[in-house]
Order: C-alpha cells, then structure tokens, then sequence
C-alpha cells in the first residue's frame, strides 16, 4: 500500500505543474488570437461614437498620491469624459488637496463622504454622481494610462452584453526584491490568468485597481457590496452570475503602488485570500444552478487551490511532528528541501515567467530585466499565498456576515 505522503506530494507537486502549463496555453493562445497583431496602445481602436465616460476615485488618506492620480485621470486622450473623486471621511489633508484641484479643472469633481465608509460605498456615491452610464473605476494611487479610458469604453460600447472590462496593472515600484517579483507576477501570474480565463470561459475577478463598468450592468445586481472584504471578487462573480460578460484589456495600462515589505504583503494578500473565501461561500450555493454552469471552472479552480493550501500544510505539519514523535512509516515525511520535483517546479514557473515576458514587452519593453529576480518568486510567494489561504479561511467562515468593510491604509512601498 502506498504511503499517503506519497498521494500528498503527488498533488503538491502535479497541481501548479498543471496550472501553469494551463494557463500558459490559455494564455499563449491569447495571445496569438488577439494581441499579436492589436492596434498599438497608442492607437486605439475608432469607435463609431464616443460617448460620455465617467472616471470614479475614491481615495481615503491619498495625500501624497493624490495630485498625479488626478493629474493622470484629466490627461485622457478621450474626447468626453469627467473625473469624480470620492474623498471616503480621509483624516488627512486629502479634502483639501481635491478642492484646490476641482477650482482649477473643469472636469473635475468631488464628492465628500463624513466618515469612512469603505471603497464599495464610495464606488456607489460617485456613480450616483456620474453623468455617464459607463465608469471607469481606479485607485486613489494609481496612474491611468492616456489611453486606457478609450481602450475600456471602447470594450463597453461594442456590445450589449458586455458588463465589465478588467485593465493591465503594471507595478511602480520596484527599489526592492519584493518589488521586483511583482513586476514578474502581474505579467506571468495575474496577466497570464485573466487571458486564459478569459479563452476557457469566465474570469476569477476584475482588476479592482482599474475597471470599467457597464451603469446599467451595476444596478441589476445591485452595485457593490460594502460587506466585503474584495468588492472587486464579489462584483466579478455576481456580475457573470446575472450572465454580464467581462474582458480583459492588455492595453487599458494603470501605474500602481503595491507592497515593499513583508508585513505589508502578508496584509494584503491576507485579504486577497480572505475575500476569496468570503464570496466563495456567498455565491457557490447559486451556482449550482445550470444556467451558470459557465462559473462552475472558476470555482472549481479556487477550491483546488485551497486544497493544494492545506495540502501544503499537512505535508508540513507531518514533517514537524515526525521530528519529535515516532510516525507510522506511511506518514513520515523525511525532508522539505526540494529535490528533483522542486527543480521540475522551478523549471515550470521560469518557462512561465519566459512566456509572459514575451507577450509583456507589447506594453514595457524592459520588463525581461525583472527576470532574474522572478528565481525567488516561489520560495517567497508561494510560501505567503499558502500560508495566507490556510489562515483566510476561518477567518472569512467567523466573520460576521453584515460587518462593513472599511479602509485601511496599505503598505505602498519605498518611495
């Protein structure tokens, strides 16, 4: 009989080996089919009309991002379009700050919140103040790209369906290693998952850092939901639910700041982690309706990537304990250093990292410098994204169903 480490590091190591190669197909073929021979970001598709769009940022405590967040915003090269600022009750100068820009742009305005209220609340305030029915949604340290409004509307507009565009984050900082294996991460993981995902069916979820949404799409389902802790997640799920199609756009770029140290990446990826189980538990009691077969690949995606956590886990803990106590042969579990299958592993994500630097430099033409940093990626990232989903998990199954998700300040790196 074989052992059970044996069926446990069968599925650590078969499970990313599968995905990776998954996602690079899907990703691959992305590619081929619709970026290889795009238009340049530089020169959007023409649009029969160019209607109205509303940019929407909301910002809690942006004062020192908030002047070239809106700087970028008002330099669109979009013929008709407004900018809406949500200040969400900021306890710094960040009101004021907005003020004294809105007196000096026309298309500028603000709208200010008494108390923090979280990013969902004030997503639904600026579109209760927007003029247009499509919205382009971004951070309040984020940078748009001159084009990307253009490129998201334009996404909008070519059909009746569409509900939603996800748009290409590209990170700003990158002073350190941490840094550094984001830039590789957001082309070869995140960039690399929505163009499969959106080849087999349905996307896991938006970009929250820049979006663009259909108004008519948001107020059938209800906008977003301000007892979550990823509104982006939960938007995406019940968005495609109510059969709204959602795309990914490479082209709709956005400058973004992101964590430099390990506290402030094990926060956020804690509630990464946290929000997928959250709308997980929410929405999976509807899927099992036919109609939204469609989502049943995104679920079960993420199920088996909470499964591979624990799986990582009890390989560890059985290791651990085989220190101290005598194991049964069947579950002794000799090392952790990686052997064989960890340098198969290695070679995967490298090809994968190889392969998204391909696609990527259509929109960074330096990025393939990052790729000698990308060797740490897994020993790093890996380790925080499954050590993140264990403890996210009975977290987000105690949670309190009616809290409100409020703002919390992130980690925005080494300036």
């Amino acid at each position: 009989m074989e052992s059970i480490p044996f069926w446990l590091f069968g599925f650590a190591f078969y499970y990313p080996i599968v995905m990776s190669f998954f996602w690079m197909s899907g990703g691959l073929y992305y590619y081929w089919r619709r970026e290889r021979k795009a238009p340049p970001r530089t020169s959007p598709p023409a649009m029969d009309r160019m209607p109205m769009a509303s940019i929407l940022i909301p910002c809690f405590n942006e004062s020192e991002q908030v002047d070239e967040t809106i700087a970028a915003a008002l330099a669109q090269r979009y013929p008709d379009f407004e900018v809406i600022a949500i200040n969400d009750g900021s306890s710094d100068d960040t009101a004021e700050k907005l003020d004294r820009l809105a007196a000096h742009h026309e298309r500028l305005r603000v709208v200010h919140l008494d108390r923090n209220m979280g990013k969902a609340n004030a997503l639904r305030m600026g579109t209760l103040a927007a003029r247009s029915e499509y919205l382009v949604c971004i951070d309040g340290d984020a940078l748009l790209d001159e084009y990307a409004t253009h490129w998201m509307v334009w996404h909008l507009t070519s059909g009746p369906r569409v509900g939603a565009v996800t748009g290409n984050p590209r990170i700003r900082n990158r002073s350190t290693l941490l840094g550094r294996m984001q830039v590789g991460e957001f082309s070869s993981i995140i960039g690399m998952i929505k163009r499969a995902q959106r080849v087999y069916g349905r996307l896991f979820t938006v970009s929250g850092v820049i979006s663009a949404f259909r108004r008519t799409a948001l107020h059938r389902i209800g906008y977003w939901a301000d007892n979550m802790v990823t509104e982006d997640i939960d938007i995406s799920w019940r968005l495609q639910m109510d059969h709204w199609d959602i795309r990914y756009e490479p082209n709709a770029l956005c400058f973004i700041l992101m964590p430099e140290t390990l506290k402030g990446l094990w926060r956020q990826r804690l509630r990464w982690a946290q929000g997928g189980v959250e709308v997980m538990l929410q929405h999976s009691p509807d899927l099992l309706s036919w109609r939204k077969r469609r989502m049943w690949a995104v679920l079960g995606e993420y199920l088996l990537s909470v499964t591979w956590a624990y799986t990582m886990l009890l390989i560890m803990v059985l290791w651990a304990l085989g220190k101290f106590i005598a194991l049964p042969p069947a579950l002794h579990i000799e090392t952790l250093l990686p052997q064989w299958h960890g340098v198969i592993l290695a070679l995967v994500c490298m090809l994968q990292f190889a392969a998204s630097i391909i696609i990527d430099r259509r929109y960074e033409a330096r990025v393939g410098r990052n790729y000698y940093w990308m060797i740490w990626y897994p020993m790093v990232y890996w380790l925080v994204g499954m050590l993140t989903t264990v403890v996210a998990v009975p977290k987000g199954i105690l949670k309190r169903r009616n809290t409100r998700a409020v703002w919390v300040s992130p980690d925005r790196g080494v300036r």
